[in-house]
């Protein structure tokens, strides 16, 4: 990827905080990507917003209107191949992802999990940390398989858990910590230096 600018779809639900800061770290130089386009399942997505504010492509694919999760994902990947995505970024997408899309984009879909991984997979990670009792919570940027928030880790990040958190205090330091590593995470992919080992990936200088 070193040489060229990386095509990136995002691909959102809700209110694209993340989908900012990769906005945000683009224009400032740090990440050397373009966000072809963000596709949203909602069409009341705060996110669609944030991108029509930036000139990106801002989509609305309705999934109520297909015949199934396949269906709807074939229409994902004929969106994202028209706007040249070479990867995919999940920013809050509240859709379980289909063999359609993963393999039209092999080792080339991003997620991230506000947990570390593999502790407290799926839904409401940071009420799992805390009902668990946990000292130290965090987020995690991984590469995407047919798991749920099973594939391959690329970064991740801690932070502490405080004597009386609740879910809203924790997510709060948690979300700022994802702000930071996913815009690093497709740094690394778009600089070539990730390679999936297997479970493993490793990050070249």
């Amino acid at each position: 990827m070193k040489g060229k600018i990386l095509k990136i779809g995002v691909l959102a639900s809700g209110s694209g905080s993340n989908l900012q800061s990769i906005i945000d770290n683009i224009e400032a130089g740090k990440l050397q990507a373009e966000i072809a386009c963000v596709i949203s399942n909602n069409a009341a997505s705060f996110a669609l917003e944030r991108a029509r504010k930036h000139d990106i492509p801002a989509l609305h694919i309705d999934h109520r209107i297909f015949t199934g999760r396949e269906a709807y994902d074939a229409a994902l990947v004929e969106t994202l191949a028209e706007h040249g995505v070479e990867l995919v970024v999940l920013a809050g997408f509240m859709r379980i992802i289909t063999p359609v899309l993963l393999h039209a984009y092999p080792g080339a879909i991003m997620n991230i999990h506000p947990a570390l991984l593999p502790a407290f997979p799926g839904l409401h990670a940071q009420r799992q940390a805390l009902d668990y009792g946990v000292k130290v919570a965090g987020c995690t940027v991984h590469f995407v398989d047919a798991g749920t928030d099973t594939g391959p880790i690329i970064v991740q990040a801690t932070v502490p858990v405080l004597e009386g958190d609740t879910e809203e205090t924790l997510s709060a330091r948690i979300v700022a910590e994802e702000h930071r590593i996913y815009p690093e995470a497709i740094g690394l992919f778009a600089e070539g230096r990730l390679k999936v080992n297997g479970r493993k990936v490793s990050i070249s200088p």
